[in-house]
Order: structure tokens, then sequence, then C-alpha cells
């Protein structure tokens, strides 16, 4: 154990951390040090579903780099799930390629699937490893609405009697404006953005959402003016059934919209309407999420990592339904490590390190 623990915390960048309570750590490092504890025994075989989902750059790197290192020792059998599969595919002996209902479109030798079977496993959405980042997708061209949707003045927040995790934070989201927050795991990403809009009070500093403390508003208020995504999208589910998801809040008028989101998003409420959201897997639920949070078009969008777990399909499913949001003036707030989506979306990039702020070119 001593020469391990350390080892496998090393492997997925939580070195120096091995004393902290795992409460503590953000979804990221969480993601971190389950995969840590399932490398530290060195099994002989590795199951791992989407591992490295919500990883920092360096988190993913050096996740990569350890399966390398078992693979090349052969220490292990390992069973990668990936939708973003440039790495893994690079990694791999056996590519297995399966189509939207579970059937085989490939098995093989990784170069021989893509070159036998890449307009196949393009057309059931698949992201292949050659898929270059293009961005800005062009349909976002922002659109400014004048005024501010945020204005945060000096905001500093700690958990319980911890050190800051938020410090003396000064940022201004204008209307009509597309944000991406970046920065590594545990840096505070998803703390600013539940504080900005009154999921959390600040220990000193003020935040003003649309001119208003959003930390008085009332739910009913706050529901019309903020779309906001949780990292984890099971956490923010209110009913048994995803029609009754969707349909949360909206009125008589809003019911069709329903329907024609859930069939763009390929999760059709004649199919899935009486399916529990928590049976539907990590994409699924995800997708859900973000549907129940753009049919109010509210007038800001606050997404946390909104694109993991999502095939090409899906991806350009999210897209097109944000696009319909933003392109009516809506704000946008997306914690991203998708460098795809900051590409496509983003017209000023933010990165918050060690609860700071840095702004970087757009």
């Amino acid at each position: 154990m001593l020469v391990r623990v350390p080892e496998a915390l090393a492997a997925v960048g939580l070195q120096g951390q091995g004393r902290r309570f795992a409460r503590e750590l953000s979804g990221g490092q969480q993601q971190r040090l389950a995969l840590a504890g399932v490398l530290a025994p060195r099994p002989g075989i590795l199951v791992l579903d989407e591992p490295t989902a919500n990883l920092d750059p360096d988190g993913v790197r050096a996740f990569d780099d350890r399966l390398r290192e078992i693979r090349a020792e052969r220490t292990a059998t390992i069973v990668l799930v990936e939708h973003r599969a440039a790495a893994a595919w690079s990694m791999a002996d056996i590519v297995l390629a399966l189509g939207p209902e579970g059937r085989p479109i490939a098995v093989g030798p990784p170069r021989e699937v893509l070159d036998s079977h890449r307009d196949s496993l393009r057309s059931a959405g698949i992201w292949l490893p050659d898929d270059a980042i293009a961005g800005p997708d062009p349909r976002f061209v922002e659109a400014p609405t004048g005024g501010e949707a945020i204005r945060a003045d000096r905001i500093q927040f700690g958990f319980e009697r911890a050190a800051p995790v938020i410090r003396g934070i000064d940022l201004v989201v204008a209307g009509g404006e597309r944000i991406a927050l970046v920065g590594p795991n545990g840096g505070g990403k998803s703390t600013l953005a539940r504080l900005l809009v009154g999921l959390l009070r600040p220990d000193a500093g003020s935040i003003r959402l649309f001119g208003r403390d959003p930390a008085r508003l009332a739910a009913t208020e706050l529901v019309d003016q903020v779309g906001y995504v949780f990292q984890q999208p099971e956490r923010q589910f209110l009913t048994q059934r995803v029609r009754a998801e969707i349909e949360l809040g909206l009125s008589k008028a809003r019911l069709g919209d329903a329907e024609a989101i859930m069939d763009r998003i390929g999760l059709p409420l004649r199919t899935f309407g009486e399916r529990s959201p928590y049976r539907l897997s990590g994409g699924e639920q995800r997708r859900l999420s973000l549907a129940s949070a753009l049919i109010r078009r509210p007038h800001l969008l606050v997404l946390d990592e909104p694109t993991y777990g999502q095939d090409r399909l899906g991806y350009e499913a999210l897209l097109g339904i944000l696009h319909e949001n933003l392109d009516s003036g809506a704000s946008l707030l997306v914690v991203t490590h998708d460098e795809r989506l900051v590409a496509d979306v983003a017209s000023r990039i933010v990165r918050l390190d060690d609860g700071r702020l840095v702004d970087l070119e757009p």
C-alpha cells in the first residue's frame, strides 16, 4: 500500500492529495480518485467506462500515459468504453464499434476497421480518431443584446472552515455573450457557476443577476431567468418519468415544444416518455437535463460539462437546440474541458486556476 497508493494517485494527477477527504474533491478530482482506486490493486482485467469524462487535459494525459504503460507491460487486459476515441483508438489492439441498437458495425484491428467501415461508423454517429476540431461553428455568431447578465465584484467563498476556493473574483457577463469557463480539476469552476446563479452565497463581495441578488430571488423567479445544468445530471431530476421531467412547470402552450425538442435530441417521448430518468444511460441523462433547461428559453444558460458521454449525433443535436436558445439573445456560461465545444460556441474563454480568474483571448 505504501508504494501503490502514491503511485496510483500520481498516475491520475492527484499526487500530494492523499490526506484530503474525498467529499472535498471536485467532480473531476473524484473521477480521478475512482480511477486511482481501480489502478492501485493492479488487477488482471480493467473495464473502464468513459474513464476520462470530466477530467482536465492534464488528467487525461496522465491517465492515458498510465494505460499505455499497462498495455506495454501486458500486465492486464483493458476493456475501454469511449465516445471520444482519438486516444483510445491509438492504443487499442481490437476495436468493437456498436451501432445505435447495440449491434456490431465492425470488429477488428483499428486501422482495418477505420479503412473498411468509415462511412458506416460516421452514419452511426461514432466519433472517428481523425475528426478535426474545425470551429467556430458559423451558427454561433455572437449578437450582444446590451446590458449585463451577471456582475460579480470581489467575490470570495470557502466550504465550511476550509481555505477559500473562490478568491476575489471580478467577472462581467454581457447580455448575449458566450463564455467558456475552463481550468484544471479542483480550480473552483463548478463552485463559481453555482455562486453566480444564487445556489451558493458568497462569503464576501457581491453578485448581481440581471441587476438583482440571485441568492434572494424566489425559485419561481430564478427558473424564469436561468437554465442551470449540473455536472451530474441525475442530481437535478425531480420526477420518476421522462415525460414528467421535460414537462415540469411548462404551460400548455409549450407542451408541443417538449415533443419536438425530445425528438431532436434522440429521446422521443413516444418511446422514452414513461421510462425513469434514472434508468437512462449517462449520455441520455445528460441530454434530458439539457433539454429540461433549454425548453424554458431562459435569459442565461449555465451548463456544467454539458457534452460528456455524447456521440457525434448527440453532440450535433445539442448544438442545434443550444443555437436556437442563444439566437434569441440568451447569454451562455459553459464550464467545460471539451476543446471542441469551446471552439464551436465560445466568444470568450476565461480560465479559473486555484480560485482566481485569468482572461484568455477569444
